[in-house]
């Protein structure tokens, strides 16, 4: 019996994350009926979906997707790809216009948008599903394994580093104002805190020694884990090895003192994320939760004078 050919709709078609979501739709057997974006950049259209309709003023997008919600031959999914602040509010476009979302995380930047939505999605019947995209990395599916076959009570000592070098247009962007993208915790670092809640629970306590435009680290008690963490978008902090190797990445977890090898693996996890929605196991509301709770306290956290849980690096930071 042939599968069903999902329609889906896009918003942030113009943005850095959209084109592993058009690869996903397309990889998945699907199809793109539309995008917006008020950015008009959007010739990557071209390479997946070139018929797709294309609409840079909301208006008339909306129009087009009510339009099309009463027609038998309806739009199914609502993909968002918007700024981090925008989420909230599209999510609810989606579900009011009788659409599923997928949408990329954070899901939301604080957890008083959280109710409001688990209401709306219980009376619109639609689902709201996040990409969560670690949880399907085979390094990070067999480690969870291991820890639930494990049954051991011991805390495990965790050391995250996450270094990916943005240019100065990062700053001039959404990305670069807290109050659009939630900081660099929000916007570069929270799949990584999602991994770690998956895998060693809640959070206990939160600690933030560094905290700047370009980079932050602190220190995360959970269920499970201590967590000493540094993030950031300064190629000045990428080690001397991957500036020789011509790399713009670092990537970095070390448990219990063994460095989990996590360069490779990251290619196709969208098309997983989207196969696992579609057949029903999607990330909904409350696999959220812990994590958004995470980066609202780390952004409104004080900074702490250094003690011993503090990351390596920042012995170097000036």
């Amino acid at each position: 019996m042939k599968s069903k050919v999902n329609k889906f709709s896009l918003m942030g078609i113009a943005g850095y994350i959209a084109p592993k979501h058009l690869e996903a739709i397309k990889k998945t057997n699907n199809i793109l009926i539309s995008s917006f974006d008020p950015n008009d950049s959007v010739g990557i259209l071209d390479k997946y979906f070139k018929d797709a309709l294309y609409f840079n003023e909301f208006e008339r997008y909306d129009r087009h997707i009510h339009k099309l919600s009463n027609m038998k031959n309806k739009i199914d999914y609502l993909s968002i790809c918007t700024p981090n602040y925008l989420h909230d509010s599209h999510i609810r476009f989606a579900l009011r216009s009788g659409l599923h979302a997928i949408c990329e995380k954070p899901l939301v930047l604080n957890l008083w948008n959280l109710e409001p939505l688990i209401l709306l999605q219980e009376k619109t019947g639609k689902k709201i599903n996040t990409i969560l995209q670690l949880r399907h990395h085979s390094k990070i599916v067999n480690l969870k394994h291991q820890i639930l076959k494990s049954k051991s009570s011991k805390i495990s000592d965790i050391t995250l580093t996450y270094i990916t070098s943005r240019g100065s247009w990062y700053n001039q962007s959404w990305k670069g104002d807290e109050e659009k993208s939630g900081g660099i915790a929000s916007n570069i670092g929270v799949h990584f805190f999602d991994m770690l809640h998956y895998l060693f629970g809640r959070t206990i306590n939160v600690k933030v020694y560094l905290k700047s435009h370009n980079k932050q680290s602190g220190f995360l008690q959970l269920e499970k884990a201590n967590v000493k963490w540094f993030l950031s978008i300064d190629y000045n902090d990428l080690p001397e090895v991957s500036k020789k190797q011509n790399q713009s990445t670092h990537r970095s977890i070390v448990i219990n003192g063994d460095e989990m090898e996590f360069s490779e693996g990251f290619n196709n996890l969208h098309i997983k994320s989207y196969e696992e929605i579609l057949q029903g196991n999607g990330f909904d509301i409350k696999d959220n939760i812990e994590t958004i709770e995470t980066i609202s306290k780390i952004r409104d956290c004080k900074i702490s004078s250094l003690a011993n849980d503090y990351h390596p690096f920042l012995k170097s930071i000036k």
